[in-house]
């Protein structure tokens, strides 16, 4: 009496629906992982866009407390004048010829 078996193409008659088995299976498990792959680029461009505005509102926050520190400081002390840097080593003082020295 001959023995069959899966390897020699005479299994069982539940091979083909073992293999259409295995294929729904590698499928599913593709289709979970591409999912899982697109939730995860989600998250970074997510994470990227709250890192920006948070970024931006840090730089916003900064310069409004330099500005307002810049004219805190010249309202104050009245022997202080402004001058700004017009580019480079440019700097346009005002205010200079009206200071009671």
């Amino acid at each position: 009496m001959e023995r069959l078996s899966a390897t020699t193409g005479k299994g069982s008659a539940f091979r083909g629906l073992f293999w259409l088995a295995g294929a729904l299976a590698t499928l599913a498990a593709a289709a979970v992982g591409a999912v899982l792959a697109v939730f995860a680029a989600a998250t970074v461009v997510v994470i990227a866009v709250m890192a920006t505005a948070l970024l931006t509102l840090a730089g916003m926050a900064t310069r409004a407390r330099r500005t307002a520190r810049a004219r805190k400081a010249s309202a104050a002390d009245p022997q202080i004048i402004e001058a700004r840097q017009t580019g480079g080593h440019s700097w346009v003082a005002y205010g200079w010829n009206e200071s009671p020295r």
